[in-house]
């Protein structure tokens, strides 16, 4: 059984699309990020850094319990545990490549355009634009190499595309344009759409929707998801 820690955002959605692909048995724990739960010490002693998703395998390495923590790690060890959507031997290194690409460029810089747009308390132009270009240049590599391909490695569809999937969802945010944003990408459309179109992807996108996370932004909220921006406690 998976013990799967969730909040409903880029990362976490990443680990739900896997498990519903595989099949996996897994229980969904719920972390409300806004509210503070990911630095609880019950939560560090699954994941230090206080991010989520995080997973416990109970029937991990060895028989026994495994945690992992950083979507893409877990996406790895799911993939290398159950043998599913790891592509060909022979991709092994581009599927790391791209799982990296993700992993330093899309995710973080995405994460960063959001948070420069949407939440910054000063919405400074320096860094809306530093952000959303290098988003929309990690946007025009992916793009480019998606011309021609139905996967972003080999013939298969493998955790590559589940870790792009994750933070491509988000492009309408991201690039804080709710109508077409992914028009200027016509590949990038189109093979997100093929994946949209997979019944897992529903079944993801479900995950987590009986819990009502908190959505209000107070100072609550701005201390336990941004808590840099404070100084620690006397």
């Amino acid at each position: 059984m998976i013990r799967f820690y969730y909040h409903p955002t880029p990362n976490p959605a990443k680990i739900a699309l896997f498990l519903e692909e595989a099949g996996l048995p897994y229980e969904t724990i719920p972390i409300d990020t806004s509210k503070g739960e990911q630095h609880t010490d019950s939560f560090r002693a699954i994941n230090p850094n206080g991010k989520v998703p995080a997973i416990v395998d109970t029937e991990g390495l060895g028989g026994k319990e495994t945690r992992v923590f950083d979507s893409t790690a877990i996406l790895i060890y799911l993939a290398e545990k159950t043998g599913r959507f790891l592509g060909a031997s022979e991709d092994r290194a581009e599927l790391l490549s791209w799982l990296l690409f993700v992993a330093s460029g899309v995710g973080p810089f995405s994460g960063q355009a959001v948070h420069f747009q949407h939440a910054a308390p000063e919405k400074l132009p320096y860094a809306v634009n530093r952000y959303r270009r290098e988003v929309e240049r990690h946007y025009k590599v992916l793009d480019e190499h998606l011309a021609g391909r139905e996967h972003i490695v080999g013939t298969d569809f493998t955790i590559a595309d589940i870790s792009a999937w994750g933070w491509l969802g988000r492009a309408p945010r991201v690039l804080a344009n709710a109508d077409n944003p992914l028009a200027p990408f016509p590949n990038i459309k189109r093979w997100f759409d093929a994946i949209e179109a997979r019944p897992a992807v529903a079944r993801a996108r479900a995950v987590g929707k009986e819990h009502e996370f908190k959505t209000v932004s107070d100072e609550e909220s701005k201390r336990a998801l941004f808590p840099s921006n404070y100084p620690p406690a006397a």
